[in-house]
């Protein structure tokens, strides 16, 4: 029993030593089958192929499952790196956009103050925008795309990173239309306010063209002759204005005007009226520090009159060749009288009248010479308006009337009208309300 059970031992011994290697396995390991061979069986028969193709089959099958699960994961890494890319991508596509929008806003607002610098036209700016989303959209198509293929490899695409990028666009959407709104709403702003400035400049330049036509026309829009002034802006000996017509012989007279000044020391001379060998024959004159002066023939009588405040003041001087009395009225009131100022001398006729300044310096006979030989320190500085003389003395209640503006007497000599006074060397004519002016100066 011994001697067969120790035969069976080593019939199994030289079984195993001739059994050959498993297929599949590593070329390092041996793995050998070991199989009970009943009693009375030859212990070299063959080992049976049935159990040996199974296992191989399985072992087979086994690899194969595993080479599908490693190219699954493989694929399945490959594609989550590069949805990280993606995510990465968008990432900076929106921080380029809203830095985009930021500049682009700031630079629109910043070019509105300014006339010169037009802004970018918001239409590229929408263009560019739109770009943008068409091709987020086109990436956001390539993912779902990719998550198709992974599934039909059996890969799973990751839910959260589809709401992820779904969030991402729909706030790219929402940012997109609120920057197309606010550009709208600059651009019709902006519109608008070309619009209002263009008008308000049109409006200016039709305003300057009327005033330009109206002083090329001569003035002659005038609401009335009379309702004019002579501006006499600098103390200059070639700027004055002058009365085209002459004095006749008078034995008294009335003069009375508007004068408006505010120069120092001395308004001026505001008017002269001087025949041939005598350039005094009638000056009205205020000079450095003296008062006031009415000149007749060369004789002087100093007039309490004070008009150097730069406010309209009414003036009227009377005079009468008997005993030589003289009155001066201001603002309707009279300020002072006298008598013997070139007593029984009778005023000369076809003299010259001159506004603005005092004619001593002339050569005469040469008084019509336009122009020059006047003394700049006697000329008037100001405004002056509504000359008229009489060949009479006035009451006082007709000074008083005109000064208040309750009537409007013209002179019977010299009647204040825009065809009657010319202008020379800047002196300019305006119109003038000067009741109202004179309510406004007040």
């Amino acid at each position: 029993m011994t001697i067969m059970s120790l035969a069976l031992v080593l019939a199994s011994l030289l079984a195993l030593s001739r059994a050959p290697a498993v297929s599949g396995q590593v070329e390092q390991e041996n793995r050998y089958l070991c199989t009970a061979v009943p009693l009375g069986k030859d212990p070299s028969c063959p080992l049976q192929p049935a159990s040996v193709s199974s296992g191989t089959s399985q072992e087979e099958e086994l690899r194969n499952t595993v080479m599908q699960l490693r190219e699954t994961i493989l694929q399945q890494k490959e594609t989550i790196v590069n949805q990280l890319g993606t995510i990465k991508e968008l990432t900076y596509k929106l921080s380029r956009c809203e830095s985009a929008s930021s500049d682009d806003s700031g630079s629109w607002r910043n070019s509105k103050d300014t006339m010169d610098d037009v802004p970018r036209d918001p239409n590229e700016t929408i263009d560019g925008l739109g770009k943008t989303m068409q091709s987020l959209k086109d990436r956001l198509q390539n993912l779902e795309q990719q998550q198709m293929r992974a599934n039909l490899s059996g890969a799973s695409f990751p839910n959260e990173l589809r709401d992820l990028l779904q969030r991402r666009l729909g706030d790219l959407e929402s940012q997109l239309l609120k920057k197309v709104n606010e550009l709208e709403e600059e651009k019709s702003q902006l519109y608008n306010e070309t619009a209002a400035h263009r008008q308000r400049t049109e409006n200016t330049l039709n305003s300057l063209m009327n005033r330009i036509s109206d002083l090329e026309k001569g003035n002659t829009g005038f609401r009335s002759p009379e309702d004019f002034k002579l501006s006499l802006p600098l103390r200059t000996n070639y700027l004055f204005g002058r009365v085209k017509k002459s004095l006749p012989e008078m034995y008294a007279f009335t003069v009375c005007m508007w004068l408006k000044s505010s120069a120092s020391p001395g308004i001026g001379t505001p008017f002269s009226y001087g025949v041939p060998g005598q350039a005094n024959e009638i000056v009205l004159i205020e000079w450095g520090n003296n008062p006031m002066e009415l000149l007749i023939n060369d004789k002087v009588a100093q007039l309490p009159l004070s008009l150097s405040d730069g406010r309209w003041h009414h003036i009227c001087i009377t005079w009468t060749t008997r005993d030589g009395l003289w009155e001066a009225y201001q603002d309707g009131q009279k300020l002072g009288s006298g008598e013997n100022l070139a007593p029984w001398h009778p005023i000369k006729p076809d003299g010259v009248l001159i506004l603005g300044q005092e004619q001593a310096c002339r050569l005469w006979p040469q008084q019509d010479m336009v122009g020059g030989r006047f003394d700049a320190t006697q000329a008037f500085v100001g405004e002056l308006s509504h000359f008229n003389i009489w060949d009479r003395v006035l009451r006082p209640i007709d000074i008083s009337n005109i000064a208040n503006c309750s009537s409007y007497m013209p002179g019977n000599v010299v009647a204040w009208a825009d065809s009657d006074v010319e202008v020379f060397g800047g002196a300019s004519k305006w119109p003038l309300e000067l009741c109202e002016d004179r309510l406004f100066d007040n």
